[in-house]
């Protein structure tokens, strides 16, 4: 069974890692924390490339709850169709705009719990509105983060609940925001699924990943 590495060793992961991607954030575009909730919610299973195209149309005529219960669940469907999964999404958005303006104000909430009462809002997306639009320190585990997390050694669990409560208890707190970004840009450009790009990784001497299957 792999060993998590240490916390001064996920300290140099995090290190390197923000000397290859020092400008990691969020991809998502956004102006506010109402248009990150729906573009997060857009993203389950569909690239943040596809849902910044559709939200590029979407945000300029949908600004606020009340806005997208003008419509229909078809209606809103078909603006939204291109990032999959469309009827679930649909209907998912339409039932959150009605909680936030009846118990919330129309304000979209600030804390993890609150947040996990709004339909089709999980875990990972709480995470990342409450990281992204309120600067709440976070650890939003993605399908990135999960792989790349228990590659490297900086996690060692095979669910994502235990892989952010490994990642939590390893990384000092005012750095989960920033690693859960670095981890996000390291999945995507080296540390890929298929075949990660382990020739030009930073990371190769600590990660238990390619020390067990690539470098055997």
């Amino acid at each position: 069974m792999k060993k998590i590495l240490s916390k001064e060793e996920i300290k140099e992961v995090l290190n390197r890692l923000l000397k290859e991607f020092p400008d990691a954030k969020a991809e998502l575009n956004f102006s506010n924390s109402f248009e990150l909730l729906i573009a997060t919610i857009l993203s389950a299973q569909c690239t943040d490339v596809q849902v910044n195209k559709t939200t590029s149309v979407l945000f300029k005529k949908l600004k606020t709850p009340e806005d997208y219960l003008k419509l229909s669940e078809e209606e809103l469907g078909k603006m939204i169709r291109s990032c999959g999964f469309y009827k679930t999404k649909s209907k998912n958005i339409l039932a959150t705009c009605r909680l936030l303006i009846e118990k919330f104000n129309g304000q979209v909430p600030n804390t993890l719990e609150d947040l996990m009462t709004l339909p089709g809002v999980g875990r990972k997306t709480a995470n990342v509105v409450l990281s992204n639009a309120f600067d709440v320190p976070a650890i939003a585990v993605d399908t990135h983060v999960f792989r790349v997390s228990n590659r490297i050694g900086l996690a060692n669990s095979d669910n994502v609940l235990d892989t952010e409560q490994d990642l939590m208890e390893n990384i000092d707190r005012e750095m989960w925001s920033k690693a859960h970004h670095l981890l996000i840009f390291h999945g995507r450009r080296i540390c890929k699924a298929r075949k990660p790009l382990c020739h030009i990784c930073p990371v190769t001497d600590f990660c238990h990943y390619y020390k067990t299957e690539i470098n055997k």
